[in-house]
């Protein structure tokens, strides 16, 4: 079993359960496709699971890492973006929404991804390599963000908390009686929801 699934902290674990999208962070295993760093590369992004009928060997010597994940939501939270080439049309979505709602950087869909990607950097990944996380008033927080409670993480979606496992989302509860809540998905994605972008959640949700 490989550790190459990635959960809602942007953690990599191991698990039998399969994923419905693929990542990229670069070459980050070993030739005994053991993960040896969390990143290689600040383009995270987000692939389909099939393009254009291309097949690639898991976790080839010397090729980029293939990560997967249970949805979008989870994807964004731990600090993907829709890949350019295989997603296009998401990614052009993504950059539209991403810039709506985070505009102090302006409105300019000629920015370069790679502007973004350093901005996504600093939002997902501290200076000692943890995750950036945030507190937040849970009552403001759009569909499809991440938050953790009990030291649980828990999709927000129409005013509920929906528990994430590696197989789906067992659980539901009401949102808890709280002042603030601890924010997993990174502070410009959960504009972007804000703003209109809404990632895919699930398959039963």
């Amino acid at each position: 079993m490989l550790q190459n699934r990635v959960n809602p902290l942007g953690q990599l674990i191991k698990t039998p359960e399969r994923g419905a999208w693929l990542g990229n962070r670069g070459v980050i295993h070993n030739n005994d496709q053991e993960i040896v760093r969390p990143f290689k590369i600040r383009a995270w992004i987000t692939c389909l699971l099939q393009y254009k009928n291309r097949h690639r060997q898991i976790m080839q010597p010397d090729r980029w890492t293939e990560l997967f994940f249970l949805d979008e939501a989870t994807a964004f939270s731990a600090g993907h973006r829709p890949c350019f080439q295989c997603r296009y049309k998401d990614h052009m979505l993504f950059k539209e929404f991403w810039l709506k709602g985070n505009p102090q950087y302006g409105f300019n869909m000629n920015i370069p991804v790679a502007e973004i990607d350093n901005i996504l950097q600093t939002e997902r990944i501290a200076s000692d390599k943890t995750k950036v996380t945030y507190q937040a008033n849970l009552n403001r927080l759009p569909n499809g963000t991440f938050v953790t409670y009990h030291d649980k993480p828990y999709l927000v979606k129409n005013g509920r908390l929906y528990l994430w496992t590696p197989g789906g989302y067992e659980i539901d509860i009401a949102f808890p009686d709280v002042a603030e809540i601890t924010v997993l998905t990174p502070r410009s994605f959960v504009n972007m929801f804000s703003a209109g972008y809404v990632p895919q959640m699930g398959n039963s949700l």
